[in-house]
């Protein structure tokens, strides 16, 4: 009897195991990372009699934990992909409705602006007009400062992610590794006793970890697994773990960069930092943010660029020349201000750059790495987007010189230079925030030009002066080049006296012997300026357009820093006179030159004008923004697949379960029954002897 009740004994205690454990199973369905189990039984060993072998019952084998590797893999490359897709969507999507949004973005601003200038071109005496265009102007300021630190915002908002985002990855990179050391010190784990949930456990921090970072698992020995970054730093290497943080940026401080600690050595592990949330920060960061502010920048530069010298070439109300509109961009802060020296630069030498702009029209955004090698003094200009040397050379001795790009020069000033030394040079840098609005009065804006011609006057050659002139010839209204002295930069000559032209009035005076036209050009003291370059008289072709006074300042005494177009036929002794456009107040040349810039190509080498450049990179954004969009729905889809494949092998089925609890129930009755037989048996047998 003692045998059947060992039986019953048996299979009541393996069916009660089966009992827990579907249980188990049954309140942890919806417990993250948890893996079903199920009992395996097997047969007890036999009692072997003369008739053959009685079994002795059923044991527990095992208790399987039910878990693919293969598909736990896929799920934590899954999440790598679409934690990245995920991160890199959002914050495009964030500055994409920034840089689109009809009053967030740029071009409304901008619109009304010019818009504000035609309106004062129709009445350039208007003092309300004028007051209006100052306050379009001033909108305009706000516009780019106020994205400029909605970037600055959502720059900040990356760096608190990434800080956040190294914090739990520590977290869950010691509890691997703790985990690890559990697994590993588990009873009966070298008779292949699995502990099922501490298992459980590593696998759900492993794909938590795998949100944040792309990592790489290898099984080692006693159950326990090494993490590391995709290229082979270790994160955990058994019990040990190593550690993430953050740092200001060597290259650009306002930056963060990722570190990786292990055995006393840390690492910048930036370009190792691939997939997961963290990844997809750094790509919005080099991707995304990166370019709209050196984009954003650009077209600061170019708008306060044409505006300024449009506006310097004008005459305000009061008669005097125009000055800066908007804030000068190469004064000496803003040159020194685009270079930014390298954190692990050596200090000893200190050198010292600036960036100026030299063309707006040309100058590209993007930023460049300038690094010096061998004795210092040779240097290397590195495109950071494409990564190629785009100039080359050495440093003169001593070092003072220009580094000449498209649209910008980078002026070594002075100090010594050691090899390694790098820099960043990012013409763009703080364009946007420093954008100011120079003109302050309403008289001030300077909407006529200050100079004028006119028909007649004295004429140098005959000594006599004469209203009106016989021929056919006819002069323009000029246009104005430059009121500064290119190698200067001071005021030309012509200029340094308020409200007038200081070598002015300027005559224009013909010979016509009836074959060949001359004409010789004689300044405000009757010196014939042209004689040095034509001893003769300047030939003059009435068949043509002829344009009198340089075009530039290779031209010698003529260039005087304005233009004058002249056709038609002049007569002997005709002579056109060319004066300051004094009591000029209707004048309104200029304005319509300024509100003309609105719809010139002025960027990008003459193919854009300025709302184009903006509406390029609010486009640049956009399709990068929706391709992520594609990129996150393809990921989630994914991540979902290989979900519910994982599940399908560990996933709890509660109408399963509540099947196996019906079917060890009705086990565990049928041992009790067994055992209650074997009891009656055993009480027959009692009774029989009595």
């Amino acid at each position: 009897m003692a045998g059947l009740i060992g039986i019953g004994l048996t299979g009541i205690l393996s069916n009660q195991a089966a009992l827990n454990t579907t249980g188990n199973n049954i309140t942890n369905a919806n417990t993250p990372g948890y893996s079903r189990q199920e009992v395996q039984f097997e047969t007890q060993k036999g009692q072997r009699t003369g008739a053959g072998t009685i079994g002795s019952g059923v044991n527990v084998a095992n208790i399987r934990r039910l878990a693919n590797e293969y598909l736990v893999q896929q799920v934590r490359e899954d999440s790598t992909l679409y934690g990245e897709q995920e991160a890199l969507n959002s914050e495009l999507s964030r500055l994409d409705n920034l840089l689109g949004g009809e009053s967030t973005g740029l071009n409304t601003a901008l619109n009304n602006f010019f818009a504000s200038l035609q309106n004062a071109a129709e009445d350039p005496t208007s003092l309300p007009q004028r007051q209006l265009v100052l306050s379009e102007a001033q909108q305009v300021v706000n516009r780019f400062q106020a994205l400029n630190q909605e970037f600055i915002q959502q720059r900040e908002s990356i760096k608190t992610q990434m800080q956040q985002g190294v914090k739990d990855a520590n977290t869950l990179i010691r509890s691997i590794a703790e985990l690890n050391l559990a697994i590993s010190e588990s009873p009966g784990i070298a008779q292949g006793r699995m502990p099922n949930e501490l298992l459980d456990k590593r696998d759900e921090k492993l794909r938590q970890l795998s949100e944040l970072v792309n990592i790489k698992v290898t099984p080692t020995d006693g159950s326990q697994v090494n993490v590391s970054l995709s290229n082979g730093l270790s994160l955990v290497v058994g019990s040990n773990a190593a550690t993430f943080g953050t740092r200001e940026n060597a290259e650009d401080p306002t930056r963060l960069e990722f570190t990786l600690s292990n055995g006393g050595r840390t690492l910048n592990v930036d370009e190792q930092i691939a997939g997961g949330k963290l990844g997809g920060l750094l790509r919005f960061d080099n991707e995304g943010l990166k370019p709209a502010f050196d984009e954003l920048g650009r077209i600061a530069i170019a708008l306060s660029d044409t505006m300024n010298q449009q506006h310097e070439i004008g005459m305000d109300l009061e008669g005097d020349l125009g000055g800066l509109f908007f804030t000068d961009i190469n004064s000496i802060e803003a040159q020194r201000g685009r270079v930014v020296p390298n954190g692990n630069n050596q200090v000893s030498g200190a050198g010292q750059l600036a960036v100026e702009i030299t063309d707006s029209s040309a100058l590209p955004a993007g930023r460049w790495t300038l690094q010096f090698s061998g004795d210092g003094r040779s240097y290397e200009l590195i495109n950071q987007e494409t990564g190629k040397t785009e100039n080359q050379g050495r440093l003169p001795d001593p070092v003072q010189s220009e580094i000449s790009m498209p649209g910008f020069n980078i002026r070594v000033e002075g100090g010594t230079f050691s090899a390694g030394d790098k820099y960043l040079i990012q013409p763009g840098r703080n364009a946007a925030e420093s954008i100011g609005l120079e003109v302050r009065r309403e008289e001030d804006l300077a909407l006529a030009s200050p100079i004028r011609a006119r028909e007649g006057g004295y004429n140098p050659d005959t000594t006599e002066t004469r209203e009106n002139n016989l021929g056919t010839g006819q002069i323009n209204q000029g246009k104005m080049l430059n009121v500064r002295n290119p190698n200067t930069n001071g005021l030309l000559e012509g200029f340094r006296n308020s409200g007038e032209l200081a070598n002015g009035p300027m005559k224009i005076a013909f010979e016509n012997n009836g074959t060949d036209i001359v004409y010789r050009v004689y300044d405000g003291s009757d010196t014939e300026i042209s004689a040095s370059d034509y001893p003769t008289g300047v030939p003059y072709d009435p068949q043509k357009i002829n344009l009198v006074f340089g075009g530039d300042t290779s031209d010698g005494a003529l260039y005087q820093g304005y233009q004058f177009e002249m056709t038609g036929e002049p007569a002997n002794g005709d002579v056109f006179t060319v004066e300051y456009n004094d009591n000029g107040i209707s004048d309104n040349r200029n304005a319509e030159l300024l509100a003309a810039l609105g719809t010139q190509n002025t960027m990008n080498g003459g193919t854009q004008n300025f709302t184009e450049g903006y509406a390029g990179l609010v486009e640049d954004i956009g399709v990068k923004t929706r391709q992520s969009q594609l990129d996150v729905d393809a990921g989630k889809t994914l991540l979902e697949q290989s979900t519910n494949q994982r599940e399908s092998v560990s996933g709890v089925n509660l109408d399963e379960e509540a099947g196996r609890l019906i079917q060890y129930q009705a086990a565990y009755n049928a041992s009790a029954q067994v055992m209650s037989v074997a009891q009656d048996l055993f009480n027959t047998l009692l009774q029989s002897f009595r």
